[in-house]
């Protein structure tokens, strides 16, 4: 199996073709390609070329699906004796990623996924809601049709 490491946001991530990942919050909008030329690793089956801190010329490609919040980390803080407390949270803003290509120093596809399968989160939400309000907007539109009928007869 092929992969790759990264850097991104000050971490590194042990990446393949078709993995979801959540990195620090990336400034690009949801559905948009991202390259990452920080290539510290690249491995195909045969070889594995190691960089010197990164590997000219390799990139991974990869598909933001969504800009989403972190789990909230509550901090708490206490001086004893002191009767002195604070307590607050903070959420991290993160971008959820999937991985679609890793090239090689060459240019040569390690590995890939076919981008045509992938589906945005949010996108079913939305097309059930107006899926739905398609329907009760039928159903009340044949509702008036049946009301003025029987007003006639």
């Amino acid at each position: 199996m092929s992969f790759a490491i990264i850097e991104t946001g000050g971490k590194q991530y042990k990446v393949s073709a078709s993995n979801i990942l959540k990195v620090e919050k990336l400034d690009i909008e949801k559905g948009k390609k991202v390259e990452f030329k920080k290539v510290l690793l690249v491995n195909d089956n045969k070889t594995t070329e190691v960089g010197n801190p990164t590997i000219d010329g390799a990139i991974v490609e990869a598909l933001l699906l969504d800009n989403i919040k972190d789990k909230k980390v509550l901090v708490f803080k206490k001086r004893r004796r002191q009767n002195s407390r604070k307590k607050y949270g903070h959420r991290q803003l993160l971008s959820k990623i999937q991985i679609t290509k890793i090239f090689s120093k060459g240019g040569k596809i390690v590995s890939e996924i076919n981008t045509d399968k992938i589906k945005l989160p949010g996108n079913e939400k939305s097309d059930k809601k107006k899926i739905e309000k398609k329907q009760v907007i039928k159903k009340s539109a044949d509702k008036k049709k049946e009301i003025k009928s029987k007003g006639k007869n």
